[in-house]
This record gives structure tokens, sequence and C-alpha cells, in this order.
């Protein structure tokens, strides 16, 4: 296809405003889900880092959503030096509209734009159908890829029950509130760990960790632990502060938790060679989880040096 050709199809805008809740629109038609109203508006007012609504959207002619690419502002730490960063985020494509070469156009455009706002480093965390175009279409680099640590929790009948059948659920929400408020701390979230520990990594100001609440998480205490998690099918666990040589207290303690919430797994994403990676090889063998990806945009740093846990990625 052709530029006239496309320019006759499809426009395309830089995200804002006034249109980033067209997004609400193509994932429904990508995902068949319809997510809260507001949700992406919160996702991409990432005004703690000075700009925000950095990606685009493109429109068939009759002025449906067909694309979208978007990166999220944040700033990582690395060597005491902050670097302007942005994290890969959502990637859709209508159905009707695949094989186009949306993508890869939205995702140039993106990667102009971000260099032109001083963000100097790309990363993300893409799935399998997404990888390939990333590596071979726009010349990212994988430095590895993170590691998922499943444990099995026996979960009590009663809440277990409850969270099956569809009449009951606002009784298991209840109980889950109930259950969570004995150990929930007032906070927004963790300091990252893998900083704490001398690597690169995302840093948690208070206005990131503001931003983060457009997804629901917690922040609980487990004897002397503080642990970031959010709850869906299974307690994902974010990040984790302990002391040392508490790490099985603080499991034994989530585990009675989840098993109070009825949820029957705990689930943790960490790069290898960190702390909590090490620590969580000693209770369980990982599988294979999200591929860590770098487009440098000027950065000139050594990308190896940054890690990463669940709270970082973006649907945490």
């Amino acid at each position: 296809m052709n530029t006239t050709e496309q320019a006759l199809e499809y426009r395309i805008r830089r995200l804002s405003d006034d249109n980033i809740a067209d997004a609400e629109q193509l994932h429904a038609a990508v995902y068949g889900i319809k997510l809260r109203p507001g949700f992406f508006s919160a996702k991409y007012n990432t005004a703690f880092a000075g700009i925000q609504h950095v990606g685009f959207m493109a429109y068939h002619r009759n002025g449906m959503p067909i694309a979208f690419y978007a990166v999220i502002p944040c700033f990582i730490g690395i060597n005491e030096a902050q670097i302007l960063a942005g994290q890969s985020a959502d990637t859709m494509t209508h159905p009707y509209y695949r094989f186009k070469g949306l993508f890869v156009e939205l995702a140039t455009r993106t990667f102009e734009l971000c260099r032109s706002l001083g963000i100097r480093l790309a990363f993300g965390f893409p799935n399998q159908n997404s990888l390939p175009g990333f590596i071979n279409k726009l010349g990212w680099q994988t430095t590895e890829r993170m590691d998922c640590f499943r444990i099995q929790v026996a979960v009590k009948p009663l809440p277990k029950v409850l969270s099956k059948v569809s009449l009951l659920k606002n009784a298991a929400e209840a109980r889950r509130k109930n259950v969570l408020k004995k150990n929930v701390l007032n906070q927004l979230g963790v300091a990252n760990s893998v900083v704490d520990e001398g690597f690169g990594g995302i840093c948690r100001t208070d206005g990131f960790l503001r931003y983060k609440t457009y997804n629901k998480s917690y922040v609980v205490r487990i004897e002397n632990s503080m642990v970031w998690l959010k709850i869906n099918n299974v307690l994902l666990i974010g990040d984790m502060l302990m002391r040392e040589g508490e790490f099985g207290i603080t499991m034994n303690g989530l585990k009675k938790l989840a098993s109070r919430l009825g949820l029957n797994e705990l689930q943790f994403h960490a790069s290898p060679g960190t702390t909590l990676h090490g620590l969580f090889l000693t209770v369980c063998q990982p599988i294979p989880s999200f591929p860590v990806i770098f487009k440098d945009l000027g950065a000139g740093i050594h990308l190896e040096q940054i890690k990463f846990t669940s709270a970082d990625i973006d649907t945490f």
C-alpha cells in the first residue's frame, strides 16, 4: 500500500486528553473485554514525569480507532544518575486491520517522539506475539528473560466456594476486604528492591507510586516484612522488603493470607541475579516469564545492569 492509499484508508493522531478514551473502544474490539471508563486516561496520565500521552492512535477514515501504540514515561536510576525512559505498554491493532504495517508505523513515530521529548531509553516486556516485531522490525535487543515463580496454596473451603459461585461474589469481595484490612498498610507501594541492592531500576518516587494507582494494589505487613501485591486470580507479589533471614517467615505469612482470600497460588516475576530471585529459587523452580527488551535512544549505558520485578510491569 502506497502513502496515498494509506492516507485515504486511515489517519494517525498523537494521543491527547481528547482522544485517549478511544483506546477503550479499540481494546474491546481486540480483546472482547470492556475496561472501566477512564482506565487508559489514568494509565497514560504520566504528568509526574513531566510529559504524558507519548504515543499514537490510527483511525479508519470513518473515525473508528484501529491501532494504538504508546510508552509510559518514567525514570530509571542507574549509577547514581536518573534517565528519562519509557516503558513500552499497550500494542493493539483491530483484527480487521492487521498485517498493514500499522504497528511498525505507530512505533516508529513514537520513538521519534520519545527522542524529541528527551526520552533516552525504551524498555518493555512483550508477549510472544509482539516480540518478533520489536526485535526484527524495530531493532530492539533482549537482555534477559524474567522468571515466574508459582507457588501453590491450600485454600480453605469457604472462600473458595464463595469465589466460584457468581451469586456469592459480593460476599466473597466483602470477605476479602475484611481479611486484607488486618494486614494492609496506608501506603501506595514499596521501595525498589533491585535498586536497593545496587542494580539499575525504576525510580519509585512518590509521584510514580501515586501514578501506579491506575491499577488496584496493596501493601501488606507480614511480620517485619512489607509486601506490595495485587489480587486477581492469584496473589501476585510485586516486590518485597524484608530483613535478612526472614524470607521463610514472610512466605508462610503470604500463604496464609492467600488461603484466607480464597487464592490457591502465589506468583512472582523476577530478573535473574537479584536477591529475591535467589530466595525464591530455594522454594520453587521457575518457568520462563517475560523477555526484557530495550531500545537505546541515546542513553549509552550497560543495559544488563537494569533489573525488574513484577511491580515494574505495566499490568501490575
